[in-house]
């Protein structure tokens, strides 16, 4: 009897030592690679297969450090893929440092001041009657609507539409949410 009550104890505590280490690492994966809410956004997406154009353009217009601040950011993050669809020699030629300027403008389009998560994103399309207009950090208008029970979409400001993929992938200075379009300013 002893000795199954230590076991049950020594089990119990296993269980709750676990739990909370599952808490402190929850992630999501993205891009082949655990994203870790304790890590900040460039900390996580360096590690994505998934972004690694991202990353670059990143680093090529110098706001790694500004990713890396305190936030909180909401990055609507565009996978390889979706850089792979823009014209042919687009990204080769955003990333030129001659064009920085304009990479800036693109890549401060996809950030938005604040943790927009699904349920943030579900809740201001709600209180706006289906459609809700996001500030970015670029200064220009997102704009977000539903297209489904589980689908949010993003229109950027030359009328291109974006899907959210990933959903919630939260960071220690914000949230990413994966889409499938690069997304352009007017």
């Amino acid at each position: 009897m002893k000795k199954l009550l230590h076991f049950t104890v020594l089990s119990a505590a296993l269980l709750c030592a676990n739990a909370t280490y599952a808490a402190m690492t929850d992630s999501v994966m993205v891009g082949g690679a655990a994203m870790y809410p304790q890590k900040n956004i460039i900390e996580n997406a360096l590690n994505s297969k998934d972004h690694t154009t991202l990353v670059a353009a990143v680093k090529a217009a110098g706001l790694v450090d500004t990713l890396q601040g305190k936030g909180p950011f909401t990055v609507f993050a565009p996978t390889n893929a979706a850089f792979a669809r823009l014209p042919a020699g687009a990204v080769d030629n955003l990333l030129k440092p001659e064009n920085k300027a304009r990479l800036t403008s693109v890549l401060t389009y996809h950030v938005v001041a604040g943790t927009y998560d699904m349920k943030a994103l579900e809740q201001k399309i709600k209180q706006g009657g289906g459609k809700a207009e996001l500030k970015t950090v670029n200064g220009q208008p997102l704009w977000i609507m539903r297209n489904g029970a589980h689908n949010i979409q993003l229109k950027d400001g030359q009328g291109n539409v974006a899907n959210i993929s990933t959903y919630d992938v939260y960071q220690k200075n914000g949230v990413i949410n994966v889409i499938d379009t690069v997304l352009m300013p007017e």
